[in-house]
């Protein structure tokens, strides 16, 4: 079974991640195929702006700390986590976000150019938590989207984020009834692809150039202290306290 499913009509892609059972958590073979998705997204002149969200509920729960613990890394050279992270598509994205957007979850959304959110959902970066670092773009991004104090609240407690207050704060454009944040997605990116396919693509291009997102030299200067913090004992072992449902023992190594 595919765990990216794409649909496109009218201008619009819709990719889905769909792993539900695993809360859309992102594995070696799910970066693959988004980039792929993402990579025919690109590639067709009949298709304006995407759309990315999960399956089931949830819009995606971060990296799979399970294939992590075996050695996994879910990312891809020059495309970051997930496949998309720090080479994100160059025609709009919108995140549609129902439950939790969390760890990579978040840093996907926060790759997107635009975010609809259902009233109860929640957005969070606990790598901390884990004894790691959110590597795929959350550090760079969080602080450009939300201020200053909010974003280290969020990055260095790694307590979660609810929508209504993202959206009080800008990182959220639009708010809809829980279950309807794919719909909602689906109306805002109906308005934008009315519009010229050139221009829409030109117009984000200089404004995301204009706010520097998440450039190769951000990320290639947090690349040093991510691998240190990835390398550790203490990332195996947050990893294995996740499969094994207790908490962790630090070593601050």
């Amino acid at each position: 079974m595919s765990t990216v499913l794409t649909e496109c009509a009218d201008g619009v892609a819709v990719m889905t991640i769909n792993r539900p059972t695993a809360r859309n958590a992102v594995d070696l073979q799910v970066a693959k195929e988004l980039a792929a998705a993402v990579d025919d997204f690109e590639s067709r002149p009949d298709l304006v702006v995407g759309i990315l969200t999960g399956a089931g509920g949830t819009f995606c729960a971060g990296m799979d700390l399970k294939a992590f613990s075996r050695g996994e890394r879910p990312s891809l050279p020059g495309r970051g986590f997930a496949g998309m992270t720090e080479r994100p598509p160059g025609k709009p994205l919108i995140a549609a976000v129902e439950g939790w957007a969390l760890a990579g979850g978040c840093e996907l959304a926060l790759a997107a150019d635009l975010v609809v959110a259902a009233t109860d959902a929640k957005f969070g970066l606990p790598e901390v938590q884990r004894g790691l670092v959110a590597a795929g773009g959350g550090l760079l991004r969080l602080p450009k989207a939300l201020p200053y104090q909010l974003a280290m609240e969020v990055v260095l407690t790694g307590d979660p984020l609810t929508a209504e207050v993202a959206h009080a704060h800008g990182l959220v454009n639009v708010l809809t009834e829980p279950g309807d944040a794919l719909a909602g997605a689906r109306r805002l990116a109906a308005r934008i692809a009315a519009n010229g396919p050139l221009a829409v693509r030109m117009a984000k291009q200089i404004v995301t150039a204009a706010v520097s997102y998440g450039g190769a030299d951000a990320f290639a200067a947090q690349r040093e202290a991510v691998e240190l913090v990835m390398a550790s004992a203490d990332a195996k072992e947050g990893a294995r306290a996740f499969t094994e449902k207790r908490a962790p023992v630090w070593k601050g190594q």
